[in-house]
């Protein structure tokens, strides 16, 4: 993907660990409230100001991020921008509305959200409760190495992924889905988690459509790279490779298939008139 010198985004949290101010560095006020309650009690205050320091040592010690994960922040944010670009014209053009662009955070290992505590082991996720998308740069090496989907546009896919849930949120899809929960049957509500996983995987492709309309962004491979990560991460291959078996009932995301298809579907056309995912009768 051609990303390099290009205008990153502005609406970007960079949380990792090691950007954290150290803990410390002068008295702020819990300092000097420390240092009367030790005078007033008879106490050392110097002790007790290096005892509570060494405690909250561990955040100062934490070591800055790599030259490689800064390259691959600077990555994401050229990648969020250019979806920015795009859905600010497609709203504008097709929908006859505003975009509200959505906030990504970048973090390291754990992150507090308004849909509750975030981890890397759990992935990529939009959080419609804050409009945000959070992201944990461990996981371009997870779709390289665990799920072997290598390249610099199969992450570009997931970013798209998790944005087109911002989309979602934006058009009232997302809570149209969220009230049936605990009204129909299980298995029909995964059926429409499904349907909407699959209907952002649509519109992760109409995004890679106009970008390289409007960018020229694709380099030779980069399709291949969305689509191995699209297959990559389907219901069906995940199941298998930690069950060894599938139950298609407790789907979420859609087959390897499903979702390459809507990314292609997608891709190809530029249309958002074709990702109805809730009345296609073939998904």
């Amino acid at each position: 993907m051609r990303w390099q010198g290009r205008e990153e985004s502005k609406n970007v949290i960079d949380s990792r660990r090691g950007r954290v101010k150290k803990v410390g560095a002068g008295l702020g006020i819990g300092s000097l409230i420390i240092i009367g309650l030790a005078l007033f009690l008879g106490q050392d205050p110097s002790a007790i100001l290096q005892q509570t320091q060494s405690q909250q040592a561990p955040h100062s010690q934490q070591a800055p991020p790599s030259q490689a994960d800064d390259q691959l922040a600077s990555f994401v944010k050229v990648v969020l921008k250019d979806t920015e670009d795009v859905w600010n014209v497609l709203f504008r053009e097709q929908l006859g509305r505003n975009y509200k662009e959505p906030v990504l955070e970048i973090y390291s290992e754990r992150v507090n959200s308004a849909c509750g505590m975030g981890t890397a082991a759990s992935g990529p996720f939009y959080c419609p409760g804050d409009d945000k998308v959070y992201i944990d740069l461990s996981f371009y090496q997870d779709l390289k190495n665990r799920f072997q989907a290598p390249g610099d546009f199969a992450m570009a896919y997931v970013v798209a992924h998790e944005v087109a849930h911002h989309v979602q949120n934006q058009l009232g899809i997302t809570m149209e889905i969220q009230r049936k929960r605990g009204r129909i049957p299980e298995k029909d509500y995964n059926n429409l988690q499904v349907r909407l996983e699959l209907q952002a995987d649509f519109l992760a492709g109409v995004w890679a459509h106009h970008a390289q309309n409007m960018k020229g962004i694709l380099e030779q491979g980069d399709i291949e790279e969305a689509m191995n990560a699209a297959h990559a991460i389907g219901d069906d291959r995940i199941q298998m490779q930690s069950r060894g078996y599938v139950v298609p009932d407790s789907f979420t995301h859609g087959t390897s298939e499903q979702r390459m298809r809507w990314f292609r579907k997608g891709l190809e056309s530029g249309d958002l008139r074709l990702g109805d995912t809730f009345e296609a009768v073939y998904l």
